[in-house]
């Protein structure tokens, strides 16, 4: 257990606690976007309730998100200052558009958006959703644009061990951001929308709020039926990236071990892989599969993991089966999509237990799967911190494992403290159920938006 693995458990632990929180923000932005069109469009009170009853939960993720985000930009100094002062000048820049982007953007309109139904008119306070939603998105933008330069590093030159930046457009839209930034905007939208609907059926299961709930669970269900196939699409092209521009990490993804010399690269369906004697244990493979799947072509050259340095090889093992249950899950959640539209057919969408009770079960996947996402970007890289030009274990600070593993036990029962406060907040929140009493807020539509006839 020295400073490097120490350095990396703490900020990958940090990470994981903390994508949790932006990735439902984002998703529910854009739920509550939806929802408050949905009021002024069609005056129908029930939109109203449930963007009040959401915007709860919003709030309480945002909350959370910003006081365990702010513990991770600290980890770069604490545990990878010298990372950190080598890409000082492509890295920094990024969080500071970060910053004055999208935090200031959602922190100037959150007031409005949580409290502001009464002190502005409507189609301001839609404008301030809308602007949150946009913040949010913008966060993600900018923390992508940095991770993916260190994945695929572009617009700079090295001056005395120092990244300078030669070209800003370059290095944000460096190759690896465009499949990064879409691919983790869609699992935020899609973690969103089984959470919403996990948490509808759960209270339809329980025969509470009925009307309420199943307009909730309706809506993300159609949410999530466009979104389904489009991740798998996604990810699909994400992997292409990989392929041509870090190919130790496809090979380890795939634990493929050799090079295809004649002959397509199979496709291993569920290996055991083996780094000390360069193999797969158990393995179950699709001939071909690998390389139909990454250059369309049954006999495509495909670089197996024996190519690279021992030294330069990412963990295999935990690369190709976090890579395996992100992707597993995401083909899970287009069956459900796809027992969905049979239900839905046959009238029977609201009314299936085995459905709903099944939509209770999978909700907390789409965290599970960004999380592994995230394990199989950053595990993959390895040794790398910068892909191909620095190594981890050259970036991190020059202090004592101790020191590391003191914070790193600070870290944990700080985070257990807040998790526990998250839980009960969120958890006496849905107890307590929608407010389906109070007065609403009397709506003048803004121009051009006129209200159309809601359908039963």
């Amino acid at each position: 257990m020295d400073v490097v693995f120490l350095s990396r458990l703490q900020f990958g632990l940090t990470t994981a606690f903390h994508i949790l929180f932006p990735t439902l923000t984002i998703g529910l932005a854009l739920y509550l976007v939806v929802t408050e069109f949905l009021w002024l469009r069609t005056k129908n009170e029930i939109y109203y309730r449930m963007y009040r009853f959401w915007v709860k939960i919003f709030a309480i993720h945002f909350a959370v998100g910003v006081v365990s985000g702010i513990t991770l930009e600290f980890e770069f100094g604490t545990n990878f200052a010298r990372f950190s002062q080598a890409v000082a000048n492509v890295i920094a820049p990024l969080m500071a558009y970060e910053g004055m982007t999208a935090f200031f953007l959602e922190a100037g309109f959150l007031g409005i958006m949580l409290f502001g139904w009464k002190r502005v008119p409507p189609a301001i306070h839609f404008l301030s959703t809308c602007l949150v939603g946009l913040g949010a998105s913008l966060s993600a933008f900018w923390i992508m644009a940095a991770n993916s330069w260190m994945q695929t590093p572009a617009g700079y030159e090295l001056v005395d061990g120092r990244f300078m930046v030669t070209d800003f457009y370059a290095a944000i839209f460096n190759p690896a951001f465009p499949t990064h930034l879409i691919h983790m905007i869609l699992a935020s939208y899609e973690t969103t929308a089984f959470v919403v609907a996990g948490i509808s059926a759960f209270f339809l299961l329980q025969e509470k709020n009925v009307p309420f709930y199943r307009k909730s669970l309706g809506l993300a269900l159609i949410l999530a039926a466009l979104l389904a196939p489009l991740q798998v699409f996604v990810g699909d092209q994400k992997g292409l990236v990989v392929a041509r521009h870090q190919p130790a990490k496809l090979a380890a993804m795939e634990a493929l071990w050799n090079t295809n010399l004649t002959g397509g690269a199979p496709l291993a369906l569920f290996a055991i892989p083996d780094m000390k004697e360069e193999r797969n244990r158990f393995e179950l493979t699709v001939p071909n599969g690998l390389s139909l799947l990454i250059t369309h072509s049954l006999d495509g050259k495909v670089l197996g993991l024996k190519e690279f340095p021992h030294e330069d090889r990412p963990n295999a093992a935990v690369t190709f089966w976090s890579f395996r249950i992100m992707a597993g899950i995401g083909f899970v959640f287009m069956a459900v999509m796809l027992w969905a539209g049979y239900l839905w057919l046959r009238g029977k969408l609201f009314v299936s237990r085995r459905f709903l009770m099944t939509l209770v079960a999978v909700q907390p996947l789409g965290f599970i799967a960004t999380i592994s996402g995230w394990i199989t970007a950053e595990v993959g890289r390895q040794p790398w911190v910068v892909y191909g030009l620095m190594r981890t274990a050259d970036g991190v600070s020059p202090i004592a494992a101790g020191n590391v593993l003191w914070s790193l036990t600070l870290f944990m029962l700080f985070f257990a403290l807040i998790g526990a406060s998250y839980f009960f907040y969120v958890l006496r929140t849905l107890r307590a159920g929608p407010d389906l009493t109070s007065p609403i807020p009397p709506v003048q539509l803004p121009a051009g938006m006129q209200p159309g006839v809601e359908a039963s």
